[in-house]
């Protein structure tokens, strides 16, 4: 009666040369192709070395402008732009000005590339409904997978440092980019795809001139949702060497400062919500105006 109360399993050496088979064969795909790898990935980290040193070495007085001009043009609301600027302040006058920098480049990068890879993967989805069926247990895999585990291969890959990190931070990021991309397109009202077919519109000028322009509030709550998952991504990325606001945190974990901790988790906090403000007044915006121009 063991097999009642003690679930059958695999012989545990068995298991054990299995792992360890896996193991061995992922080490020598890295030792053979790591360097191939690695250099794929330059142009990638030179963009962000580029981004980071703008944020940066720019005098903070233009940084704060910029920031506040692209919220005012995002949102046309100047509560959310003094609410940008009571924040941008408070973080400078607490002497997180250089880290939060360093994060904002990241989530940037992360932010560019997210919408470059899962823009066109949402719409191939919307397009095809077997490709949708490949790709959907892909995303749940990512979405569903500790955040610490995406560490592990790139890590071995990559080694420590920015790149490492921005890979680990786009693959967390990037589901609901996809996601929300085919939602949108699958969303527009068939009446409109009629009208646009009786007006002899090909498939390219459908995408690009009704189903994009329709689907761009869902989209812009992708975008939003990629920026707050990368910045929850942070902390953990910080553990294999991605500056910013991610280290302080990781440092006051590992010594029990507490008012460091609070104070650069608030600096996130405040990032989060101006991201979060900033992009849900632009997709309202384009909300009215798809209801204005549409009916």
């Amino acid at each position: 009666m063991d097999w009642f109360f003690k679930f059958p399993h695999m012989n545990d050496e068995a298991l054990r040369n299995l792992k360890k088979a896996i193991d061995e064969g992922f080490r020598g795909f890295t030792r053979a192709y790591g360097e191939t790898i690695e250099g794929l990935f330059t142009p990638l980290q030179h963009f962000l070395i580029y981004a980071e040193r703008f944020m940066t070495k720019t005098p903070w007085p233009i940084v704060t402008l910029i920031i506040l001009a692209i919220a005012w043009v995002a949102t046309r609301n100047l509560r959310i732009v003094a609410g940008c600027l009571a924040t941008l302040l408070l973080i400078g006058y607490f002497d997180m000005w250089d880290d939060t920098m360093r994060t904002i480049s990241m989530i940037f990068v992360c932010t560019v590339l997210s919408i470059a890879i899962g823009l066109p993967i949402g719409i191939l989805m919307s397009r095809s409904d077997r490709v949708q069926k490949i790709v959907n247990p892909i995303l749940d895999v990512m979405q569903t997978m500790p955040s610490f585990v995406y560490l592990i291969p790139v890590v071995m890959l990559l080694g420590i440092g920015k790149v490492p990190g921005l890979i680990a931070v786009v693959i967390y990021a990037i589901p609901p980019m996809i996601r929300l991309t085919n939602l949108g397109i699958r969303l527009v009202d068939r009446d409109v795809l009629e009208a646009a077919d009786a007006f002899g519109a090909d498939s390219r000028q459908k995408l690009f001139k009704v189903q994009l322009p329709l689907a761009l509030p869902t989209i812009m709550a992708g975008i939003n949702q990629t920026i707050m998952m990368a910045l929850a991504m942070v902390v953990i990325a910080s553990m294999i060497g991605v500056q910013g606001l991610g280290q302080p945190v990781l440092k006051a974990i590992a010594n029990q400062y507490f008012t460091l901790g609070i104070f650069n988790g608030l600096a996130i906090v405040g990032i989060a919500i101006i991201f979060d403000r900033v992009s849900q007044a632009y997709g309202h915006r384009l909300q009215k105006h798809r209801e204005i121009v549409h009916g």
